[in-house]
């Protein structure tokens, strides 16, 4: 297979992981599961058996959810964003993303995982860059005031 796949480091929660994420976005699946057989499971430190990578497509795209231990952990240097037409997806995205994880600003939020995503309305783009600089820091300094970014606010704050 050519291209590029993305590998999204877990502690046990691989499989989880990508049954949650499959069942967020539309287009979505979960494969075949590798399993940690005797030589991978002692240098690994996880149970023989268990979950080694499970690959899944989330809107047609690929990624493979690893089951690597505690050593690392996901932060805010990486996040997906997912661009939304309307208010409707931004609810919907974000309701089921930020359940058990938690909110940040400008639409930012880590899911249950720990993972960083930004549900950001697609309008964001030509609001913040308006020709009129008094709308586009308007929209801005609305901006940073939401976690859960709200369009309407956006675009009466912008005139």
């Amino acid at each position: 297979m050519k291209g590029i796949t993305t590998f999204l480091w877990f502690d046990g929660q691989a499989e989880e992981a990508a049954r949650y994420y499959a069942s967020v976005f539309p287009n979505s699946s979960v494969g075949a599961a590798t399993r940690y057989g005797e030589a991978g499971a002692k240098a690994s430190g996880q149970p023989k058996g268990s979950v080694m990578t499970i690959p899944f497509t989330l809107d047609g795209k690929p990624f493979v959810a690893l089951n690597g231990g505690p050593i690392f952990k996901f932060n805010e240097s990486v996040s997906f964003v997912v661009n939304c037409d309307t208010q409707a997806e931004i609810d919907q995205y974000w309701d089921k993303l930020a359940a058990g994880g938690q909110e940040a600003k400008c639409g930012w939020l880590k899911d249950k995982f720990g993972l960083s995503w930004q549900i950001i309305p697609s309008a964001l783009e030509r609001l913040l860059g308006d020709a009129d600089p008094k709308k586009a820091k308007a929209a801005f300094d609305a901006m940073m005031t939401m976690k859960k970014i709200v369009i309407a606010d956006l675009q009466r704050a912008a005139g």
